[in-house]
């Protein structure tokens, strides 16, 4: 199989330990839109979770990519030409 040029990958991926985010913020420079299942770590320490969501919003947001929430165990990040519907953005 061979990879275009424009070509965008999905990837999934559970958040165990703050140890992940360098991974994590690779796979935003390659502009890949990721599901990040913060369940595990969530049981584990919600102190650290709230931390690593900081660290992926400030990573997020400097790389231009879109970051949201995805239901309770889920956030979902997407590169810059992508944009996330929220639902302020619904104008009525």
């Amino acid at each position: 199989m061979q990879k275009q040029e424009n070509t965008t990958f999905l990837k999934a991926i559970t958040i165990r330990d703050i140890s992940d985010v360098h991974s994590i913020k690779e796979d935003i420079k390659k502009d890949m839109i990721l599901i990040l299942r913060v369940t595990p770590l969530a049981q584990k320490d919600v102190d650290q979770l709230r931390k690593v969501v900081e660290e992926l919003y400030s990573i997020a947001k400097t790389a231009g990519a879109d970051i949201a929430r995805l239901g309770e165990e889920r956030i979902i990040v997407a590169p810059a030409n992508i944009k996330i519907w929220k639902p302020e953005y619904d104008l009525k």
